[in-house]
């Protein structure tokens, strides 16, 4: 199964929705708000997701990260205003421990055999994909100029999350969860 480990945004569904209502734009796909979520590591294939729960649950021990609550604001892009593929929505209070949990969860997984990132973590929520530069202007403005505020999302646990790609997009469903 195609899987990676993430904090789901559940109660955030409709802030998200609002904040990628500016994208609805040509060459922009919105992502699914039910699905919002933080990456904290992309695993690609598992084929021993037993394994990786083990691993999860060291990282969370070795963190000593406690419950906590994330909020979440503003625009953000990846890789740069100047190529836009993903538009996002960023972590104000929470991200230092959603790093700290990243990291955990890296090492733990790098030692099973996963690939390590190979670029700086960035706790973010995904609102879209931008598949050409068609909007390119209306969404580098919109990220420039507005500063969406989305809430607050208590974080109490990490997901192992399954991802299925469907022709509509990615379908998740939650494998296990490892309480913080």
């Amino acid at each position: 199964m195609r899987a990676f480990v993430s904090v789901d945004l559940d109660s955030l569904v409709e802030p998200v929705e609002r904040a990628q209502e500016p994208f609805d734009l040509p060459g922009v796909d919105p992502v699914d708000p039910a699905g919002a979520h933080v990456t904290v590591k992309f695993l690609g294939e598992v084929d021993d997701p037993d394994s990786v729960v083990d691993a999860m649950e060291r990282a969370v021990a070795s963190t000593d990260v406690a419950p906590f609550t994330a909020h979440f604001c503003g625009y953000g892009v990846f890789p740069s205003m100047e190529y836009i593929s993903v538009v996002w929505a960023g972590v104000e209070s929470g991200a230092t421990e959603l790093t700290r949990l990243h990291e955990a969860v890296e090492r733990e997984t790098t030692a099973l055999g996963f690939e390590p990132e190979d670029h700086p973590f960035t706790p973010h929520v995904t609102l879209a994909r931008v598949r050409d530069a068609r909007s390119k202007s209306v969404v580098q403005e919109v990220v420039s100029e507005r500063d969406p505020t989305l809430g607050d999302q208590r974080v109490e646990e990490l997901r192992l999350t399954a991802s299925t790609l469907t022709d509509d997009g990615p379908v998740y469903e939650t494998v296990a969860a490892v309480s913080l």
